[in-house]
């Protein structure tokens, strides 16, 4: 079973895809054109899954993985520069960003099964710290990581 999670109408991205293998439960970051970048977006359709998969009792493991060549380049850079011009240069948006991301990586910590990141590609920023905040990490080949 394939699901998309967080579209709120059709015209809306997707921004994480959910399959069940059995009592494993694959979440999928699905923005490969903006190299699954922590937007706004994809921290909150990752949080609501992860929130819907903690209480599911048939869900024994949660696989953490992505599209394209990218794992995850960190946070949305062209979300913060756009509220460079607020009165206060962005640092309320970057504050209520950086605030939203620690309470994810806190959900992955916190999550009664066991979470595995399958990294291809580069996983840079926030995006490390995502795969850091798994319980495990799978590298492929390819795989880099920088902070």
């Amino acid at each position: 079973m394939t699901a998309a999670v967080a579209p709120a109408a059709d015209h809306d991205p997707v921004y994480l895809r959910q399959d069940r293998r059995g009592g494993v439960a694959v979440l999928t970051l699905s923005r490969p054109a903006s190299r699954n970048s922590l937007s706004e977006g994809m921290m909150a359709a990752l949080s609501g899954a992860l929130a819907a998969l903690a209480s599911d009792p048939g869900v024994r493991a949660v696989v953490l993985t992505a599209e394209g060549p990218a794992f995850s380049a960190g946070h949305d850079l062209k979300e913060i520069q756009a509220h460079r011009p607020d009165p206060d240069r962005g640092r309320a948006y970057f504050e209520s960003v950086l605030a939203r991301c620690s309470a994810l990586m806190t959900a992955i910590v916190r999550l009664p099964q066991p979470v595995i990141a399958a990294v291809e590609g580069m996983a840079t920023a926030a995006g490390c710290q995502l795969v850091a905040s798994c319980d495990l990490a799978v590298a492929g080949a390819g795989a880099r990581f920088c902070t």
